[in-house]
C-alpha cells in the first residue's frame, strides 16, 4: 500500500465529518417534483398536494405548477441552503405555495424565487424565512402578485431584498405583502406597475434606480425608514398612496434625488420626519413636472428642498399641521417654483389671511417668513429646540422687530381656504406658555441667538434700505 495514499485517506476520513455539508441531506436524489416537470409537456398544469418537498426545485419548462386548494399548503423547503426555486423557462406559473428557509449567504444572493425567463407569475405564495424574496434579472413582463414575503431575523443591513428587479420591463407588482425586509429595489427597469401592495418595516418601501415611466399607485408604506425613494429616474407617477410613518434616520416619505418628468397627486403623506425631500429634481424643466392634491400632515417636515430645486410645481396640496411646512436646507429660497397653477394654490392650515369674496382663495398671499425656520434651516440642531419656550421667544422678538425678519422662502399668491383633498386630524399639541412670560425669562438666549441674525441679515442690506424713517431717520 502507498503510505502517502494511506495517510491523505485517514485524514479525509477524520476531517470531512465535521464540516457542513456543501447541500442539504437528501439533495441527491430526484425530487417528486422535479420527476414530475420532467415527464411534464410544455403548458401542462402540475397540481401539488399537502406535503413538504425539500431541496432546490428548477423549473425549465413551460408549466403552471399549482397548490391544490385546502388548508394545508405544500412547503417548497430549501433547507437553509442556496435557493428554493429557480425559473429557467419562459410562461411559468408558480401558485399557492409556502416557500421557506433559503440560505444566508448574501454574497451568494440566496433567493426564494429567482426568475431568469419572461413572462413568469409568481401569484398567492408565502415566502418566509428567506433572505432575497423573488429575483427576476431580464426577466420581461413578469407577474409578482399578491404574495406574502417575509424575511430571516437578521440585522437588516444583511438581509436581502424582498423584490428585486433587474432589468425587468413590463412588469407587474400588485397586491403583495411585504414586512420586515430590506428594500424592494427596481434596476434599469422600464413600464413597472407597482400597485396595491403594503410594505412595512422595512428599509425602503420601493426604490427606484435608473428605471423609467413606473407607476406607483394604491400603495400602503408604513413604519419603514424610507417609503419611496427615486434616483435617476425619468417618467414616474406615484398616485394614490398613503405613505405614513416613515421615520429612519433619512425617514421619507418620498424622497426624489436627479429625477425628471414626475407626477405625484392625491397621495396621503403622515408622521414622516420630512413628507416629500427633493434634490435636483427635476434635472430639466418639463411642462410634467406636477406636485397636486396630496395631503401632506403631521411631519415634522412636511416638504424639504434642497436650495438649487427649481421648476415643480405644486398646486391643491393640503399643508396641515406639520411642525415645518416647507425647509430649504442652507441658504436661498425657491422662488424657481410655482406654488400655484391657473389661480390655485395651496391649503395651508397656519394660513391667517381671510377671503372676502367668498371664492375660496385667500385675499392676501401666504408667506414662510418666520425667524425660528430660517434659523433652523440654517443650523439644523435647532430644531432641539422646537415647542419650547426658546422658539416662542425668538419669533416674538422677530415680530417685534421687523428688520431682522428674513425673507420669505417662497410665496403662494392663491392660497386656500379649504382643503383640497382628504385630510386628517391631527392631534393638539401642547403649548409652551405664555409668550411674554418666556420671553422674559429667556430673552439671554433667543438674544444671543437672534443678535446674529440680526447682524447678519443688517450688514447684508445695502445703505438705501438702512434709511428709514421707523427706525429714527438716515443712519450715518
Amino acid at each position: 500500500m502507498n503510505p502517502s495514499r494511506f495517510i491523505m485517506g485517514l485524514l479525509g476520513a477524520l476531517v470531512l465529518p465535521c464540516g457542513a455539508p456543501a447541500q442539504p441531506p437528501g439533495a441527491g436524489g430526484v425530487s417528486p417534483l422535479a420527476s414530475r416537470i420532467a415527464a411534464a409537456a410544455p403548458g401542462d398544469t402540475i397540481e401539488v398536494g399537502p406535503g413538504t418537498y425539500p431541496g432546490r426545485l428548477v423549473i425549465d419548462k413551460a408549466v403552471r405548477l399549482v397548490a391544490r386548494p385546502g388548508p394545508d399548503r405544500p412547503m417548497l423547503d430549501a433547507q437553509g441552503y442556496g435557493d428554493a426555486v429557480e425559473i429557467r423557462a419562459e410562461n411559468v406559473e408558480l401558485r399557492g405555495f409556502i416557500i421557506e428557509r433559503t440560505g444566508s449567504e448574501l454574497d451568494g444572493e440566496n433567493v426564494g424565487v429567482r426568475v431568469l425567463a419572461n413572462g413568469a407569475v409568481i401569484q398567492d405564495n408565502e415566502l418566509r424565512d428567506v433572505l432575497f424574496g423573488v429575483d427576476c434579472k431580464a426577466a420581461l413582463r413578469c407577474v409578482i402578485r399578491n404574495n406574502v414575503i417575509g424575511a430571516k431575523d437578521l440585522d437588516i443591513a444583511r438581509r436581502g431584498d424582498a423584490i428585486r428587479l433587474w432589468r425587468s420591463d413590463g412588469t407587474l407588482i400588485e397586491g403583495n405583502t411585504i414586512r420586515d425586509g430590506r428594500d424592494s429595489i427596481l434596476w434599469y427597469s422600464k413600464g413597472v406597475i407597482v400597485r396595491n401592495n403594503l410594505a412595512e418595516r422595512c428599509r425602503y418601501g420601493f426604490h427606484l434606480m435608473y428605471s423609467n415611466d413606473v407607476t406607483i399607485e394604491g400603495n400602503t408604506l408604513r413604519a419603514n425608514s424610507v417609503g419611496i425613494y427615486f434616483m435617476y429616474s425619468t417618467g414616474v407617477t406615484v398616485r394614490n398612496n398613503i405613505i405614513d410613518r416613515n421615520r429612519g434616520p433619512s425617514g421619507y416619505g418620498i424622497g426624489l434625488k436627479d429625477t425628471d418628468a414626475f407626477v405625484i397627486e392625491n397621495n396621503i403623506l403622515s408622521g414622516n420626519r420630512v413628507g416629500m425631500y427633493l434634490d435636483n429634481s427635476p434635472v430639466v424643466r418639463t411642462n410634467r413636472v406636477l406636485i397636486a392634491r396630496n395631503t401632506i400632515a403631521v411631519n415634522d417636515v412636511g416638504m424639504q428642498f434642497l436650495p438649487s430645486v427649481k421648476g415643480n410645481t405644486l398646486t391643491g396640496n393640503t399643508m396641515l399641521d406639520n411642525f415645518e411646512q416647507i425647509s430649504v436646507l442652507g441658504r436661498g429660497d425657491l422662488s424657481d417654483n410655482e406654488f400655484d397653477l391657473d389661480g390655485a394654490g395651496n391649503f395651508w392650515g397656519d394660513y391667517a389671511g381671510y377671503d372676502a369674496d367668498h371664492d375660496g382663495v385667500g385675499d392676501t398671499e401666504y408667506e414662510s417668513q418666520t425667524l425660528f425656520e430660517n434659523l433652523m434651516d440654517r443650523e439644523p440642531k435647532l430644531r432641539l429646540l422646537m415647542f419650547s419656550p426658546v422658539q416662542q421667544a425668538i419669533e416674538f422678538v422677530g415680530r417685534a422687530l421687523p428688520a431682522i425678519r428674513p425673507e420669505p422662502k417662497f410665496s403662494d399668491l392663491y392660497p386656500l381656504m379649504r382643503p383640497a383633498g382628504a385630510t386628517l386630524v391631527a392631534p393638539a399639541r401642547a403649548g409652551g406658555g405664555n409668550i411674554w412670560i418666556a420671553a422674559a425669562a429667556l430673552l439671554g438666549v433667543p438674544s444671543m441667538i437672534v443678535g446674529f441674525a440680526f447682524a447678519d441679515r443688517l450688514l447684508a442690506r445695502p445703505a438705501a434700505r438702512r434709511n428709514c424713517p421707523a427706525m429714527g431717520g438716515a443712519t450715518a
